[in-house]
């Protein structure tokens, strides 16, 4: 991909800041984490609905950290079974972060809802 930083949405960032109060979390991982939900919804994100609008920008490789090619490879995957072309993948990358980042908020109120994010078989006693 051929981006380096990704500036999130007004209401992304301000959710980011209010995960990071109730999980301790920072901002890459609850992407990381938001990233992987958003992947898993079946719908195609609209980009146009997450305007680069904040003063949150973050790198890309602090983003995805040692896993960078594995979230580029998913998301080329994704397009590709969505039937959207190479030059928007760039695109939808932010607005998978993007969505992620409020599907995340809905759903974890402090950090032990992370927890039940995941699948039975992979959940932690807590």
């Amino acid at each position: 991909m051929d981006f380096s930083r990704i500036r999130f949405c007004q209401e992304a960032s301000s959710k980011l800041g209010l995960l990071k109060a109730r999980t301790g979390l920072t901002p890459n991982i609850l992407s990381r984490i938001g990233f992987c939900l958003s992947m898993n919804d079946p719908s195609i994100p609209n980009p146009e609905i997450y305007p680069p609008d904040s003063d949150r920008e973050i790198d890309r490789h602090v983003l995805t950290g040692k896993w960078d090619d594995l979230f580029v490879a998913l998301i080329k995957e994704r397009c590709a079974q969505d039937k959207i072309k190479q030059e928007e993948i760039t695109n939808q990358f932010k607005a998978h972060m993007n969505r992620g980042v409020l599907l995340l908020f809905k759903r974890v109120k402090k950090v032990s809802d992370l927890n039940y994010i995941l699948p039975l078989d992979h959940r932690v006693e807590l």
